[in-house]
C-alpha cells in the first residue's frame, strides 16, 4: 500500500505532463489508434485524473483512521492506571465559596437569610417524613388508592433541579442548553431510552412550547416532590389506569402545600428535633462575627414564627449555654413572607405577638428587634429600612422563591446548596477524575473519526472503530454517573461533564454560592470575591485535560 502511495505523485504528474502538449497527445493518439483504433477522448482522460484523486482521498483516510486506532490502543493501555499526574491535580474545597459575579464584602452593610435549608440544617429523615405526609393526605382527601399508603421514599432515586412534564408525564434532567439527558428521562420509575425520547418529543432539545408544560422542582423540599410523583405515575402504569398526567402533578404538589401550609411537617420536625434538626455551633458563630464588624441582620422566611423559634433554640442551645436569645442576633425577623410574591405585592407588615398568637392591626411604619413581624413586601421593607439594594446580600436555598427576585431588585445574592459539599468531594476523587479524563480522550478521539470521511464512504475499519469509540465512551459516562446517583447522575453535571439547567439557574440568579452560610468565615468580612477568569459556567467544576494521559 505505501509502495503504491509513492508511485500516485509519479502517475499523477506523467498524467498531467503527457497531455499537455498538442504533439505529443497526437502521437500518443497515433499510437492509441494504432493499438485500438479509437483515440481518448478528454472525458476518458479526466476520469482517469479523478480516479487518481479518489485513491490518494482514500489512503489518505485510512492514514487517519489507523492514526486514530494506533492513538486509542495506546489510550486503552494508560487506562490501566491512573496517572501520577492526575494525583497531583489540586482539589477543590468542598466548603469554598463559589463565585459567579464579583462581590466586595466591604461594602456589603446588610446580611439577609432565609430559615429553612439556610439557617435551618435538617438531616436525610426529613424527606421521608414530607413524602409520608404527603402520601397520607392523598389517600385521605383525594381518595387515592389505599396501595399507596405502602409507598416508601427512596433518597437513591430523586435529585435537585429535575423537571416534570405535565403534559407527558416525564421527570426530566436537562443540560445547560435545555435539551434532555439521554438517560435523564424517567416514566414513573422505569428509564425512558433515547429513540422513545425522541418518539415522545420529536427530538431530545426542548421547544418553547413543550417548555410551557414543564415545572422545575429545584429547592430541597423536591426531593421528596419528585419521589411521590414518580411512584403514583408507576402506580397507575402497572395497573393499566389511564390517567392525567397534569392531574397527578396538580395533587402531589397540593399535597406537599398542605404538610407545610397546615404545619403537619413542623409539628413533626419539632416533636422529634434530634431526628431532624442537625445542631450547629457554627451558625452562631458566623452570626455574631457580622455583628460585632456592625453588620445589620434580617430573617425573612415563609416559615411560622413558632416554627422558626423552636428550630433555632434547638440548633443554637449548646452553643448559647442558654444566656442569649436568637433573635438578639437580628435587627428584623419577618416570618410567613409568602415569597416569592413577597417581591413583587404590596401587602402590608403586620406585628406579631407571639404571647397571644395574633396580629396587630396597627400600621407598621418602623422595625423594632424585639418585634416579630408577619407578611409584607419588598416596597414596604426597602421604603422603612433604606438599605440600599447593592449593599443588601440575601442567602436562600431555592433559587425561584428565595433569590429570582432579590436578584432583580438589586441585592446581591448567595445560594446555599447544601449537596455541592458531597459532589465535590466526589468530583475530587480519583476514580472520577480518571474516567472524566478517559471521557475526553475518547470524545476528542470520535470528533476526529468523525471528521475523517463522509457517510457515504464508511469502511469496515471505520464503522468497527466507531463503535469501539462508542462503547467506551458509554463506559466512562456511565461510571461516572454511578458515583453520584444511579437515576440521574450529578445535580450540576451531565453523564457528559457539561452543566445541567440546575447549574444554569444558580448562574443566572446567584451571585455566589456555596454548601452553607457558615462557609463565609474562612472569609474576612472585607474580602473581594472575585469571579474566575477562566472558567466557563460554574467556578467549581474543575475539568480533567485528556492530556495527562498523553504524557505519561
Amino acid at each position: 500500500m505505501a509502495s503504491f502511495r509513492r508511485l500516485l505523485p509519479l502517475c499523477s504528474s506523467l498524467n498531467r505532463t503527457s497531455f499537455s502538449s498538442p504533439r505529443v497527445r497526437e502521437g500518443l493518439g497515433a499510437n492509441v489508434r494504432g493499438y485500438s483504433g479509437i483515440a481518448p477522448s478528454e472525458e476518458t482522460i479526466s476520469k482517469f485524473e479523478e480516479g487518481i484523486r479518489r485513491a490518494e482521498a482514500d489512503l489518505v483516510v485510512n492514514d487517519d483512521i489507523d492514526k486514530i486506532r494506533r492513538e486509542f490502543d495506546a489510550a486503552k493501555r494508560s487506562f490501566l492506571k491512573i496517572p501520577e499526574a492526575l494525583k497531583a491535580m489540586p482539589k477543590t474545597n468542598p466548603e469554598g465559596i463559589y463565585v459567579n459575579r464579583s462581590i466586595r464584602l466591604d461594602l456589603i452593610q446588610v446580611y439577609g437569610f432565609d430559615y429553612d435549608f439556610t439557617l435551618a440544617h435538617y438531616s436525610a429523615n426529613l424527606q421521608s417524613l414530607i413524602y409520608d405526609l404527603a402520601k397520607e393526605h392523598m389517600v385521605n382527601e383525594f381518595r387515592y388508592p389505599e396501595v399507596c399508603m405502602s409507598f416508601k421514599y427512596d433518597p437513591s432515586f430523586p435529585i435537585r433541579g429535575l423537571y416534570y412534564d405535565k403534559q407527558n408525564g416525564c421527570l426530566l434532567k436537562l443540560d445547560f442548553f435545555g435539551s434532555i439527558e439521554p438517560d435523564g428521562c424517567f416514566y414513573g420509575r422505569r428509564q425512558v431510552g433515547e429513540k422513545e425520547i425522541e418518539e415522545i418529543y420529536g427530538t431530545r432539545h426542548i421547544g418553547r412550547d413543550q417548555a410551557r408544560e414543564l415545572v422545575g422542582l429545584m429547592d430541597f423540599f423536591c426531593f421528596s416532590e419528585a419521589c411521590l410523583i414518580a411512584d403514583i405515575v408507576q402506580y397507575f402504569v402497572d395497573a393499566k389506569l389511564e390517567f392525567d398526567a397534569c392531574y397527578i402533578y396538580q395533587d402531589v404538589n397540593r399535597a406537599i402545600e398542605h404538610v407545610h401550609r397546615s404545619g403537619l411537617v413542623h409539628r413533626g420536625i419539632l416533636s422529634d428535633p434530634h431526628r431532624y434538626l442537625v445542631k450547629n455551633g457554627q451558625l452562631l458563630h458566623f452570626l455574631r462575627l457580622l455583628k460585632e464588624k456592625g453588620k445589620k441582620l434580617f430573617l425573612l422566611t415563609n416559615s411560622p414564627y413558632y416554627f422558626v423559634d423552636g428550630g433555632m433554640q434547638f440548633m443554637l442551645e449548646d452553643s448559647t449555654g442558654g444566656r442569649d436569645s436568637w433573635r438578639e442576633l437580628f435587627d428584623v425577623v419577618i416570618a410567613k413572607a409568602n415569597k416569592p410574591e413577597f417581591y413583587t405585592s404590596e401587602r402590608p407588615f403586620r406585628c406579631y405577638d407571639t404571647e397571644k398568637d395574633t396580629l396587630a392591626f396597627t400600621k407598621v411604619d418602623k422595625f423594632l428587634q424585639n418585634k416579630i413581624y408577619y407578611h409584607g413586601c419588598l416596597k414596604s421593607f426597602l421604603q422603612i429600612t433604606k438599605w440600599n439594594g447593592p449593599e443588601v446580600i440575601y442567602f436562600g436555598d431555592h433559587l425561584f422563591s428565595d433569590l429570582r427576585g432579590p436578584s432583580k431588585a438589586g441585592w446581591r445574592t448567595a445560594a446555599i446548596i447544601q449537596e455541592l459539599e458531597s459532589e465535590i468531594r466526589m468530583q475530587n476523587e480519583d476514580s472520577y477524575r480518571f474516567e472524566q479524563a478517559k471521557f475526553h480522550i475518547l470524545q476528542e478521539l470520535l470528533g476526529r473519526l468523525h471528521a475523517t470521511v463522509a457517510n457515504n464512504k464508511r469502511s469496515e475499519a471505520y464503522k468497527l472503530l466507531m463503535d469501539e469509540l462508542n462503547e467506551e465512551r458509554q463506559k466512562a459516562r456511565s461510571m461516572m454517573k454511578r458515583m453520584f446517583n444511579r437515576s440521574f447522575g450529578a445535580t450540576f453535571l451531565t453523564d457528559k461533564g457539561q452543566e445541567s439547567a440546575f447549574a444554569y439557574h444558580i448562574h443566572q440568579y446567584a451571585d455566589v454560592y456555596t454548601s452553607k452560610p457558615e462557609n463565609f468565615l474562612f472569609y474576612s468580612p472585607e474580602t473581594w470575591l472575585h469571579a474566575p477568569f477562566d472558567i466557563k459556567i460554574m467556578p467549581h467544576h474543575v475539568k480533567v485535560p485528556s492530556s495527562l494521559f498523553k504524557n505519561q
